[in-house]
């Protein structure tokens, strides 16, 4: 398969394909260059991994998310990967990839400032040293609010059907008995931070209070940086007479204040009766409708 093609599937496929391919592509890139230069892969990844010591962090503090593409070994990037594929598509049934990016960046970013807090907080990280990399903040971010958001949409695991807030609460749960004698106190950690800022957000949400508009806005700031702007010669533009007779008539779309309405009515029978109570028509309505946000 030519580079050409492989440019045009990732620019074709959604946002947790990209995400998948960004974090495996950083992951196999980092080995290649610890084995061919013979650099230690602590060492190689030392200014990206989030540290635990305010005189460390406060020098990097982009590592509050390039920590989140970071990867232990091979089974650590895949269990992330697979969860972050699961729940992804499932968040993209109802919103759009900017909202899952926020959820994602945000939730890595709360997981990060809850470790970076706790072991310089709490008398338990006294003798403790540590640094943070992984995705799972963040996954457990976009699990969370789905879960919140939609508890009772279910799910297929193995040979049973079980709702999302179950899975959230055994995720959950699991950390917080673990947390106190894991030798991986600071993964757990990053989790029940995400897991802290997706409740909020979806809890906030379903208020009609969208506390991640900022950064959407910030990250469409930093898109729009690296656009190439391109002037282009005005084009007198003549109507036809079909479209002046068109546009005497009824209009063609529903407008923005009727769509909303029927949108909001789709999430709420999904938060009281899971996405799988919705019809075909629903279904298909609500991912144009994500498409189009």
């Amino acid at each position: 398969m030519s580079t050409n093609n492989l440019t045009y599937k990732f620019k074709r496929a959604d946002i947790t394909i990209k995400l998948i391919v960004i974090n495996a592509i950083i992951f196999l890139v980092s080995r290649i260059i610890s084995a061919f230069f013979r650099i230690p892969i602590a060492e190689l990844m030392g200014w990206f991994v989030l540290p635990d010591a305010f005189g460390e962090f406060i020098l990097q503090p982009w590592a509050f998310i390039t920590y989140s593409f970071l990867h232990f070994d091979f089974f650590h990037i895949l269990f992330n990967m697979l969860l972050l594929y699961y729940f992804g598509r499932i968040i993209l049934n109802l919103f759009s990839e900017k909202r899952l990016l926020t959820i994602y960046f945000l939730g890595a970013i709360s997981g990060g400032v809850l470790f970076v807090l706790s072991y310089n907080l709490f008398p338990l990280f006294d003798f403790q040293r540590g640094y943070l990399l992984g995705a799972s903040g963040a996954v457990t971010a976009l699990l969370v609010f789905m879960a919140t958001y939609s508890p009772n949409t279910e799910v297929r695991v193995f040979f049973f059907t079980v709702k999302l807030w179950h899975i959230a609460v055994f995720f959950i749960l699991m950390d917080l008995v673990r947390l106190p004698t894991s030798g991986n106190a600071g993964g757990l950690l990053a989790h029940i931070g995400g897991a802290i800022f997706g409740y909020f957000y979806a809890v906030q949400m379903a208020k009609g209070n969208d506390i991640g508009a900022w950064f959407e806005t910030l990250m469409d700031g930093v898109a729009n940086l690296f656009k190439t702007r391109k002037q282009r010669p005005f084009k007198t533009v003549h109507r036809n007479q079909a479209s002046k007779k068109k546009a005497k008539g009824f209009p063609e779309k529903e407008n923005k204040s009727t769509h909303q309405k029927k949108v909001d009515a789709i999430l709420d029978k999904i938060s009281k009766s899971g996405y799988d109570s919705l019809t075909k028509a629903e279904k298909d309505f609500l991912f144009q409708a994500g498409k189009e946000e």
